[in-house]
């Protein structure tokens, strides 16, 4: 069994901002599958579905992304799931907006709510699926930038990018994650040797 969780804030003021990239990809993941997160369990809406014969969790925490960490520990508790069987789904302002890089294992990178997953999981070996939403304007603060909402054009990117980080959990499921790994964090660099 796998818990696939994607990151961001609960409630209609947070809808559609930067921080909520990993519920966009959540809900379009839940979308392919034909899951529904309705459940309320472990402080997250959760949904179930099955991916190449293997069990998953769909998590949308719902403690603010700086707690993740308290949703994912009690689902990992419940489901006595090891760390490396949690895939996590996330903003990243070091990656354009759209585009993917996923990694096995790694540091929280300077992000808050895998901060919060890493300290409640006690390791930071699991792998994780990070979605851009491009650098921070040079004068604006961390916390206003990442609570903005997307630009028209930047919004059908991310469109685009929830479904494809949606593809990409299927295909570490399926594929494993060094093909995964090889199909998409290499994506967008191909994308723009062509538009050069």
């Amino acid at each position: 069994m796998f818990i696939i969780a994607g990151l961001g804030n609960p409630g209609k003021e947070y809808e559609n901002t930067r921080h909520n990239a990993g519920f966009m990809a959540m809900d379009a993941l839940a979308d392919k599958l034909g899951a529904e997160l309705t459940e309320r369990k472990h402080r997250a809406y959760c949904g179930h579905a099955v991916i190449n014969g293997e069990k998953v969790l769909l998590l949308k925490p719902q403690t603010y992304m700086n707690a993740s960490g308290e949703s994912l520990r009690s689902a990992v508790d419940f489901y006595k799931i090891e760390p490396d069987h949690v895939i996590v789904i996330y903003d990243d302002i070091n990656l354009e907006p759209g585009q993917l890089r996923i990694r096995a294992k790694g540091s929280a990178g300077g992000h808050n709510g895998l901060k919060s997953i890493i300290a409640h999981l006690g390791t930071q070996d699991f792998p994780r699926v990070r979605v851009g939403i491009g650098a921070k304007p040079e004068r604006m603060d961390l916390a206003d930038y990442v609570l903005s909402r997307f630009s028209q054009g930047e919004r059908r990117q991310m469109d685009e990018a929830a479904k494809e980080a949606a593809d990409a959990v299927c295909e570490i499921l399926t594929a494993g994650i060094d093909k995964a790994m090889n199909s998409h964090n290499a994506k967008k660099q191909e994308d723009q040797k062509k538009e050069d």
